[in-house]
């Protein structure tokens, strides 16, 4: 990791709000960079500080998107998008892997290294976009459903390879160091056409050690000659299996292959403009999938609405809206009430796939999207200021319209007295934050195979 995450004068933009906010975040970095490097890792120590990261964070967030609709900015919508990405996916996950392994080294080196990355990147590239000093660094990524179909395929072959469930960290990584890892250069080619797809995948050792290392039987926590060679023709076929679920892929065929040293990766990721980054945690260690090829912008959904083409990419719109509609009339309404962001927002991607997923910050925010539109369950926070859970339960059960409404807490305490005091509000159930999310998702799927049987 880096000795020193200093605050430097190119860093400012030249908007005193905005640039109090960045020098906040960076000595909210440095000083669990301190932390980490004098080796007092005091969980309680790391949990402040990363709370206090994330509050400063969401609000800088607010900050600057304010100031760019203030200006006019024609770069808010991606912003925006990167803002979103960062708030919904990487904390999130980086947050419950802290949580998970008790702030264990190597999972404080991961928020570091993502987090740093993420900070100096989005300083010196989009911030600075904002006043016209640089070029916006992500514009050309591909648009948001194509992405998240990439995220899916990339999700499922982890598991169809290695059966192990992944989960995304970010939608624009940048490039950062995230550990010892392995970085893999793959240059595809069309037949005689000029157009060239390269791909760039990073492995952290102990993701290589921990999946294609086991499937050999490889017993061994170092990399080996054998184990690289392994790791390449894996690789190679990891690739060709995410063509096939992308026709605008179709036929490109392999015409080089390098291992990247980290500075020669970091000169082709500071080169190009990447169409996807993904950044996945394996729960086996770390893994970046990142695609450049600008001419895929011009097929898929993204194509530009115009007077030639307007009457067509709007009935299209349609379509699909329709398409949408119907696929989610059929999903089952969960309600998430939580004070906090982070968890709202985890468990909103958690379930989103199968289930039309409503936020609500409080109690009493809750009962406003219960009246307007009832759910068919609701996902309660036990402990949230001015109203808690066991009140916004007494609440619902004391309105007839609302008495029988599935209700299951979402809590992070564990003690039995708690339970006990809400078992006349006949609760559906009781969810413990810090379990794993698919554990989570399981008792909800559960819940309603439940109801429908």
């Amino acid at each position: 990791m880096e000795t020193q995450f200093v605050w430097q004068e190119e860093y400012n933009i030249g908007v005193e709000a905005i640039d109090r906010d960045h020098q906040q975040l960076f000595k909210i970095i440095n000083k669990l960079f301190t932390l980490r490097q004098e080796g007092k890792n005091s969980q309680w120590a790391c949990q402040e500080s990363i709370k206090f990261f994330r509050t400063h964070a969401l609000n800088h967030f607010a900050t600057e998107e304010a100031y760019m609709k203030s200006i006019g900015y024609e770069g808010l919508k991606e912003h925006q998008r990167l803002h979103r990405g960062f708030r919904e996916s990487t904390l999130p996950v980086l947050e419950r892997e802290l949580e998970r392994t008790q702030y264990a080294p190597e999972a404080v080196d991961h928020f570091l290294g993502v987090c740093a990355g993420w900070l100096i990147g989005h300083t010196l590239t989009e911030d600075q976009a904002i006043t016209g000093r640089k070029i916006r660094r992500w514009e050309n990524l591909l648009p948001e459903e194509e992405q998240a179909a990439m995220e899916k395929v990339i999700v499922q072959l982890v598991f169809d390879l290695f059966h192990l469930e992944s989960h995304l960290v970010s939608g624009a990584y940048g490039g950062e160091r995230f550990g010892k890892g392995i970085y893999y250069h793959l240059v595809y080619g069309h037949g005689e056409d000029e157009k060239k797809l390269e791909v760039l995948m990073v492995f952290e050792d102990r993701a290589l050690i921990n999946t294609v290392g086991k499937v050999m039987g490889i017993q061994t926590n170092k990399l080996d000659d054998m184990l690289i060679h392994a790791a390449r023709y894996t690789a190679r076929q990891f690739v060709s299996r995410v063509m096939e679920h992308f026709p605008a892929l179709d036929g490109y065929e392999l015409r080089e292959e390098n291992l990247l040293l980290f500075d020669q990766f970091k000169k082709i990721f500071q080169r190009e403009t990447m169409q996807t980054s993904l950044l996945f945690d394996t729960g086996a260690g770390y893994f970046a999938f990142c695609l450049i090829a600008p001419h895929l912008l011009k097929k898929g959904v993204g194509t530009p609405i115009q007077n030639e083409n307007a009457m067509s990419e709007v009935e299209e719109y349609l379509a699909r809206r329709k398409t949408q509609e119907k696929r989610d009339g059929k999903k089952p309404k969960v309600l998430v009430v939580d004070d906090s962001a982070t968890i709202r927002q985890g468990m909103k991607r958690l379930l989103g796939e199968d289930y039309q997923v409503a936020l609500a910050e409080s109690g009493i925010a809750a009962i406003r999207t219960i009246t307007l539109e009832p759910p068919d369950l609701v996902l309660l926070d036990y402990e949230m200021p001015v109203c808690d859970g066991k009140q916004t339960l007494e609440m619902l059960r004391s309105d007839e319209a609302f008495k029988d409404t599935p209700v299951i807490f979402l809590t992070g305490r564990r003690d039995p007295q708690s339970m006990i005091q809400v078992m006349p509000l006949k609760p559906a159930g009781y969810l413990i934050k810090t379990s794993k999310p698919e554990a989570i998702k399981k008792e909800i799927d559960d819940f309603f195979k439940k109801q429908q049987s």
